[in-house]
């Protein structure tokens, strides 16, 4: 299974993973047009694929304001405009053989697909039906845009990374023999306590930087997990027979039923309540390899506050460490 085409083929009983949320939004329900149509209503258009949810207990939707009058949205494909509201939105359009209206809110903006035989008046209108959920979207994803932009990471001396919850800044110092990891107990409010010396010259190439830099991380990774897990199965009367580092691209864990437990290496960024919860989803399989009442029923008694567990990850970003 991946997170950009999801099946309906039952699990594998053997194995249970947890996927990634997508960054893509789920398209608006679709708008019947004011003109009739002559057949039963498709489907809502998806210009982007839908994200892969895991099966869990519900959560309250995270509350976003709606953008301020007078800010703007403009999808780099647009090629038509609407003022919802106070705020001016270029859309993509197109036109599709199709039986309904449909919209998406993707990373790029606004697209709209609608049957050839709707007006131009009817796309409008059921664009403003839905003001208040495209602002609202549209406002989310530029959110998300900024967030990944800032987590960009340039490798250089000085550069910053999230750690175990923290920032820790790179210093690149040859007085050091590969990396060690300092603390400012001292460290003023706000100013981040941990440096992690390297020893490389200042003139080392950003690659050898993101390399070395990246090898201490799965290290840190390792030994971080490895404790976690010894703590979680001992709580949940499970036996972890192997640990494996993932770099899954769609994965941030999966359990065997041979109590072999693969994690993604770049949970190392989260604090360790994020950890903690991905760790006890996935020792939670060894009893139940599935995502029934009784498995949540189970993460939930070493993880009582799951809602919010699952939000935190779902809403974290990861640094992108580049190729």
């Amino acid at each position: 299974m991946n997170a950009r085409r999801p099946t309906r083929t039952q699990p594998d009983p053997r194995q249970m993973s947890l996927l990634w949320e997508g960054a893509a939004e789920a398209p608006a329900d679709p708008i019947p047009p004011q003109h009739p149509a002559p057949r039963k209503m498709s489907e809502p258009f998806r210009s982007e694929p839908p994200a892969v949810h895991v099966p869990a207990p519900p959560v309250q939707p995270e509350r976003v304001q709606p953008p301020a009058a007078g800010v703007a949205f403009r999808h780099p494909q647009a090629s038509r405009e609407i003022r919802l509201g106070e705020v001016l939105i270029a859309y993509e359009f197109k036109r599709a053989r199709r039986r309904s209206i449909g919209m998406v809110v993707g990373t790029d903006g606004l697209s709209v697909r609608a049957p050839r035989w709707s007006s131009v008046a009817d796309v409008e209108a059921a664009l403003r039906e839905k003001t208040r959920w495209i602002c609202t979207k549209l406002a989310e994803q530029r959110e998300r845009s900024r967030r990944l932009e800032a987590a960009r990471i340039e490798w250089r001396d000085g550069t910053a990374l999230p750690f175990l919850g923290e920032t820790v800044i790179v210093v690149l110092d040859t007085r050091v023999t590969g990396t060690q990891l300092q603390a400012e107990a001292q460290a003023l409010p706000g100013v981040p306590r941990l440096t992690l010396h390297v020893g490389l010259h200042h003139t080392a190439a950003p690659e050898q930087i993101r390399d070395t830099v990246q090898a201490w991380l799965q290290r840190q990774a390792r030994r971080v997990f490895l404790e976690r897990c010894e703590t979680f199965a001992q709580r949940l009367g499970v036996r972890m027979t192997k640990l494996v580092l993932s770099s899954a691209q769609t994965r941030w864990g999966s359990a065997s039923a041979d109590g072999v437990i693969r994690l993604n290496w770049r949970l190392v960024h989260f604090g360790l309540p994020t950890i903690d919860y991905v760790v006890a989803h996935e020792l939670a399989h060894l009893r139940e390899m599935n995502h029934s009442p009784a498995f949540w029923d189970v993460v939930r008694s070493v993880i009582p506050d799951l809602d919010a567990a699952r939000e935190r990850l779902k809403h974290e970003i990861l640094p992108d460490l580049g190729a």
